[in-house]
């Protein structure tokens, strides 16, 4: 048998991720990616995982300036389109806010204008049919349950709101912006230790879930105070809300240094969403130097390590638990997670 090349940078550790990304579930157009390996029911139309996925090949473009990198991304794009009907809408404000997101870079990375006309349909159509005054003014999940708000809906709002007003000096974005934020503060967030929950009244009982307690939604409100940091009167105070929350992620959904298995699924894609926007803290504080900026620093380079080490060089697939190899059928939403995180690795802490 032939011996995997050897890996010298944490680069090229990514760079096989990605590889085994498309080597485990590659499938034929349409198709893509098959959901699952070993290969099994490609029923299901993951919209917002491949959404994540145009966000990994740019990931592994910015990096190494890699053109075969990028034409997957906008592949994927292709794709999404295609197997949406032509139609960049779909029921869940979330998952076209997450493709949103994932079209916005594609335009920083290629400067094509129908990216950023995209990115500002899906805007407007999300604000249209999903904001509204119930709980507060907020974004709703879907469009079906008006009445349900969470963070995965309105901490995307607020990122993806931010980054359009700081390519349009479009001041509506900004207001939408703050005014999610503020809703979310005040609603879902701990004002102890800036733990975030994942919504309210999904059952129609006005509570709060807090019994899903997921990577995620830190994830989402760390990077949602980052880019509301660069237009606010006070950015430091910004940066510290998310340093706290994202070190509060730590404390909170760790086991020896590695998060713990939040499941496969939706649930497997939970935590490369919090290293995603824990690269965009990290690129915002630059060479700033704290305890709690260590500290999430050394949380990277243990919890990559726990997963280089249990994907044995990235030569095999990454289960739910990092700590450990796997050993059953995966979803591709878990490959994801792996690569977002040694994509941040490489990038940020080397």
């Amino acid at each position: 048998m032939t011996e995997p090349t050897k890996i010298t940078t944490i680069g090229e550790l990514a760079d096989r991720a990605q590889d085994t990304l498309d080597r485990s579930f590659g499938a034929p157009w349409p198709q893509l990616l098959h959901n699952r390996h070993p290969a099994g029911d490609n029923a299901t139309f993951n919209y917002w995982w491949l959404a994540h996925v145009i966000d990994a090949r740019l990931d592994a473009h910015l990096r190494s300036g890699d053109p075969g990198r990028l034409a997957a991304a906008t592949d994927t794009y292709r794709n999404i389109l295609e197997r949406n009907g032509g139609s960049l809408f779909n029921d869940y404000f979330d998952d076209m806010l997450w493709y949103a997101l994932a079209i916005l870079r594609l335009y920083r990375a290629t400067g094509e204008e129908s990216y950023l006309a995209d990115a500002k349909a899906i805007w407007a159509h999300v604000v249209e049919h999903g904001w509204n005054d119930q709980l507060g003014p907020s974004l709703a999940w879907r469009k079906p349950q008006l009445d349900y708000k969470n963070t995965p809906a309105n901490g995307p709002l607020v990122i993806l709101s931010c980054r359009l007003a700081a390519l349009a000096d479009d001041q509506p974005y900004l207001d939408y912006a703050r005014r999610a934020f503020a809703w979310l503060t005040e609603t879902l967030v701990d004002p102890d230790n800036g733990f975030v929950e994942d919504g309210i009244n999904r059952q129609q009982d006005g509570k709060i879930d807090t019994q899903w307690r997921f990577t995620y939604n830190q994830g989402l409100y760390v990077g949602a105070a980052v880019e509301l940091s660069r237009t606010a009167d006070d950015p430091q105070s910004m940066i510290d809300t998310a340093i706290r929350t994202a070190v509060t992620a730590v404390d909170e959904l760790t086991d020896g240094g590695v998060f713990t298995d939040e499941g496969d699924g939706d649930c497997g894609l939970f935590k490369g969403v919090y290293y995603r926007y824990l690269g965009v803290l990290l690129d915002a504080v630059g060479d700033a130097e704290s305890a709690e900026l260590t500290r999430l620093k050394d949380f990277v380079i243990t919890s990559t390590d726990a997963l280089i080490d249990s994907t044995a060089g990235g030569t095999q697939l990454a289960a739910n638990d990092w700590r450990r190899p796997l050993d059953g059928p995966i979803d591709y939403s878990t490959q994801l997670s792996a690569i977002m995180a040694l994509e941040v690795r490489a990038r940020y802490v080397p």
